[in-house]
């Protein structure tokens, strides 16, 4: 997961359905309450084991949340050294993950029917008129960057909405990637706090819709991430050669990145 929302266009949402934690994940922090501090503030440490253990599902958090963690700070230079370097094969290896991962939403669908068909083209018109729009000239400070990670988490849970191309979109991608980079603490956490505000409130809506109206919501990012894949096209075809081997690399990268998400999801497709 940490690894897809550093780069723009691919979710790390969609990684997180993959692998079969996605609906554990939207729960999981759906009923986050922070009703333990009440108990710890007044010295009541058993209370306070008690209510964090119902609160927060730790056992969960704490492997998902390193692993995010130590993949975006050590993967950032890589992911930015490829996309400036090898850029064509590089999107084309993400629209070959896009393209799988759409495919797995579509098996969560059990009968497709014209409603589904209807929230699908909706949430492709959306996405492609999202993805169109033109980055915002924005300054970098610890205001905007708060509600640059408030508003960009809420993308980031989301199969097929990049968190990354949501930040380019508010013109501060670049200036967070640097902030990994560089380690700067007060950046980072600024912008972690708004995100963790953001994920809190936006996780208790999306709980309620994959709970109430799954196959609905699943149609509706089947479109979206239909729609985002205007993301790596318009990179390959601006970065690609005409050359027989370029374009004999791109369409390897394209079904090495769909081969993988196809493995991944047959691999994890026990977990419950």
């Amino acid at each position: 997961m940490g690894s897809a929302d550093i780069v723009p266009g691919v979710s790390g949402g969609t990684i997180a359905l993959i692998t079969g934690i996605y609906e554990h994940l939207v729960h999981a922090i759906s009923k986050i309450r922070f009703r333990c501090l009440k108990p710890l503030l007044k010295g009541n440490f058993n209370e306070f084991k008690l209510k964090f253990e119902e609160d927060i599902d730790y056992r969960f958090f704490i492997p998902l949340l390193l692993g995010i963690g130590i993949a975006m700070l050590s993967l950032a230079k890589v992911i930015t050294y490829c996309m400036d370097v090898y850029t064509a094969v590089t999107y084309s290896f993400f629209l070959g993950l896009i393209l799988a991962s759409s495919y797995v939403l579509y098996r969560q669908i059990a009968k497709v029917s014209l409603k589904h068909i209807f929230f699908t083209v909706i949430g492709l018109v959306l996405a492609y008129i999202f993805v169109s729009l033109n980055p915002i000239a924005a300054n970098h400070s610890l205001p905007v960057l708060f509600v640059s990670g408030l508003i960009a988490i809420c993308a980031m849970i989301l199969p097929g909405i990049s968190g990354s191309f949501l930040l380019l979109l508010l013109g501060q991608y670049e200036h967070m990637l640097n902030a990994i980079e560089t380690f700067n603490i007060v950046e980072i956490v600024v912008f972690i706090v708004g995100a963790v505000i953001g994920i809190l409130g936006f996780s208790r809506l999306l709980n309620y819709l994959l709970e109430n109206y799954k196959e609905m919501t699943m149609a509706f990012l089947i479109g979206v991430m239909i729609g985002t894949l205007k993301i790596p096209a318009v990179n390959i075809v601006q970065s690609a050669s005409t050359g027989i081997f370029d374009i004999v690399t791109c369409i390897v990268a394209a079904v090495a990145g769909l081969v993988i998400i196809i493995v991944m999801e047959t691999r994890f497709d026990y977990i419950e």
